[in-house]
């Protein structure tokens, strides 16, 4: 038997989207569960989801109003065991990790060894699913699938200019005119797992 799991992270909804997209619900009608992996941002955001599946979810680095939330779980689906995290570090590594990122208009890839850490820090999971980084990647290290299916809300110039419109605070109106100017940067995306007794097998579904 083989269990559809809808997998969603970085929707910072209603941070830096008024509502999810519609598209959301229709790529993933009919999942079986719903793990979000962080940066949720409200619980409307967890709600909206509800409609789709039971939803299981751990907070991230904006999730302020959360705080209920842990920082990581673990289901059992099909007797995989998964873990589900967000994936954020020591600002010791973060803040350099944005800030070459921005300078680079996007170049640059940071977070490059947070699949090997993550698997490092979880031993005993089937597979691990995290967010963050907003960025869709599926690796298999050392027969564990550490999956992140990109994030909802993506930094463009158009939404970096939407933002300078919702009156920012003074440093991240600063970050915002370096990254208006973004050449490179992610589509919005979702993720699907579908999960069986013999393995589990990821699908990245653009929005």
């Amino acid at each position: 038997m083989t269990a559809r799991v809808g997998v969603v992270a970085d929707t910072h909804c209603p941070e830096f989207l008024d509502h999810l997209p519609d598209r959301i619900f229709e790529v993933l009608e009919g999942v079986e569960l719903v793990l979000h992996a962080g940066d949720i941002d409200g619980e409307d955001t967890l709600t909206s989801l509800r409609r789709l599946a039971p939803v299981e979810a751990v907070k991230g680095d904006h999730d302020r109003f959360l705080r209920a939330l842990p920082d990581s779980r673990e289901v059992t689906v099909e007797g995989k065991r998964i873990v589900i995290v967000h994936g954020q570090r020591s600002r010791w590594l973060e803040e350099p990790n944005t800030l070459f990122w921005t300078l680079s208009l996007g170049y640059f890839r940071p977070n490059r060894g947070l699949p090997r850490a993550l698997r490092r820090r979880f031993p005993n999971a089937d597979a691990i699913v995290y967010g963050h980084t907003h960025r869709a990647r599926a690796d298999t290290i050392d027969g564990v699938l550490v999956f992140n299916p990109g994030g909802v809300h993506q930094w463009s110039p158009a939404t970096a200019r939407r933002r300078l419109t919702q009156s920012p605070g003074w440093f991240e109106w600063c970050w915002l005119q370096v990254a208006r100017h973004l050449r490179r940067y992610e589509k919005p995306s979702v993720g699907i797992l579908e999960v069986s007794s013999s393995g589990i097998v990821p699908r990245v579904i653009a929005l």
